[in-house]
């Protein structure tokens, strides 16, 4: 499903040289508090819009895409703007170069991304407090068990593809 004209999630990094848009609404939104992302930015999760790597328009600018060690020992590229540095969005090994992972704190309204699920609370800072409503597990989880139909059937195309 397309974002309504208008709709669309713009972003980039913080010198404004990598410009991109998400045409479409996240598949699903990860807040990761693996320390492998602790780690990896500083702060004590990840947050993560899990998109399709062609719906995400390239405006202007361009990225140095950096492999990284994970913790599932498959890496991930981490593609960064070439001048500030900043980290835009990441691939991992389980969806190749299909499946992007936006960072959401570059997109311009990050508010619109709120996480649909905390992932690895087993390991999360003591002192951060999840919010009620909001699915949390202790390490990882079925896609089937808690995407929305819609964002399962996307998946679904890219796998056929």
């Amino acid at each position: 499903m397309s974002v309504p004209e208008g709709r669309s999630y713009d972003g980039g990094c913080t010198c404004r040289h990598v410009r991109y848009r998400m045409t479409a609404k996240p598949l699903f939104v990860h807040c990761c508090h693996c320390t492998w992302c602790q780690r990896e930015t500083g702060s004590a999760f990840a947050l993560n819009a899990m998109i399709e790597s062609d719906r995400v328009q390239f405006l202007h600018g361009d990225v140095e895409v950096v492999n990284t060690p994970s913790n599932s020992g498959r890496g991930q590229k981490i593609s960064r703007c070439t001048r500030c540095r900043i980290a835009v969005w990441s691939n991992y090994a389980g969806g190749g170069d299909a499946v992007r992972f936006v960072r959401v704190g570059t997109l311009d309204e990050p508010d619109r991304c709120p996480p649909d699920i905390h992932i690895f609370t087993s390991t999360k800072q003591p002192w951060v407090v999840l919010p009620p409503g909001v699915p949390a597990v202790a390490e990882y989880y079925k896609a089937a068990e808690f995407w929305p139909k819609e964002s399962l059937e996307r998946r679904e195309r890219l796998r056929r593809a």
